[in-house]
């Protein structure tokens, strides 16, 4: 397995757990850890073991943002260090989608092959926010905190924030979280829809636990690939694209042995046994 220096990574069927790791920094972002967790979610793609994927973070944060180290370089005009060597890690999940809407900066997350949960256990903002709103799930602390910050630090909402927060929270509340940079906690952040739900602090990552060990018993990870892939395509497609689509994709699943066996266990009353996903 590969020793990665600023995330950790575990695998524990069927769950692949990253964590992003600088607690002392709240877990703020730089740019070889962004490359590592880029190659760590691969290497979870890869894995048969491995039918979704948690992303949490160490100690008491989720992610706090940039690192304002490489942010005050930016502003300098000076390029950011942290080399990516593992830059192609997703190239084929993201060939697989269409690399011009999913091969944008951290987009791939949407283009992983599994689901991806976000245990969000603490502070959540700005660049880490927009990395836990392109997870798939989002469970939160009712501890954590979020906020944007981008229009403080004097810029616009980055990093595919302008396009998935309205999709999930609404405009209104989209506008209202990027205009103003506000603060707030998980039970808004669950009532607004920017969290699937909140839940007790010492309770946020075994709920992302117990999320993924459900799909796992209960649904076809091939669907699951599948059905992922729908969703996002099909918010850039006109309807009568996304049904002709999704009628072809029945048309495919009808013929797999994932609905046979879907259909045998129904009858005979008992928990599926699907087939894995590895490469």
């Amino acid at each position: 397995m590969t020793e990665y220096e600023l995330i950790k990574y575990d695998v524990d069927d069927p769950i692949a757990t990253i964590t992003l790791n600088r607690p002392e920094q709240l877990n703020a972002i730089t740019g070889s850890m962004l490359a590592e967790m880029k190659h760590a979610m691969a290497s979870a793609e890869r894995d048969e073991r491995v039918v979704g994927i948690v992303l949490t973070g160490a100690g008491r944060g989720f992610c706090a943002g940039a690192d304002m180290q490489g942010l005050q370089a930016t502003s300098r005009g000076e390029r950011g260090s942290g080399g990516n060597a593992y830059e192609d890690a997703q190239a084929g999940a993201i060939d697989e989608m269409g690399a011009e809407n999913f091969g944008v900066t951290f987009n791939y997350l949407m283009a992983v092959r599994k689901p991806i949960v976000a245990a969000i256990n603490g502070p959540c903002a700005g660049l880490g926010f927009a990395i836990a709103m392109l997870c798939d799930i989002r469970l939160a602390s009712d501890r954590a905190v979020f906020t944007s910050a981008f229009v403080n630090r004097g810029l616009i909402a980055e990093h595919g924030l302008s396009w998935i927060l309205p999709r999930v929270a609404g405009p209104a509340n989209a506008l209202d979280i990027l205009w103003t940079g506000r603060k707030f906690y998980g039970p808004e952040a669950a009532q607004m829809g920017v969290v699937n739900r909140s839940v007790p602090h010492d309770r946020v990552v075994p709920e992302a636990e117990n999320y993924v060990r459900a799909l796992a018993e209960r649904s076809a990870p091939t669907s699951l690939k599948v059905i992922k892939q729908q969703v996002y395509r099909h918010l850039m497609m006109d309807t009568g694209d996304a049904l002709r689509e999704s009628n072809e994709l029945m048309a495919e699943s009808l013929q797999r042995d994932d609905f046979k066996e879907g259909v045998a266990s129904f009858v005979e009353r008992r928990s599926p046994k699907f087939q894995r996903i590895t490469s």
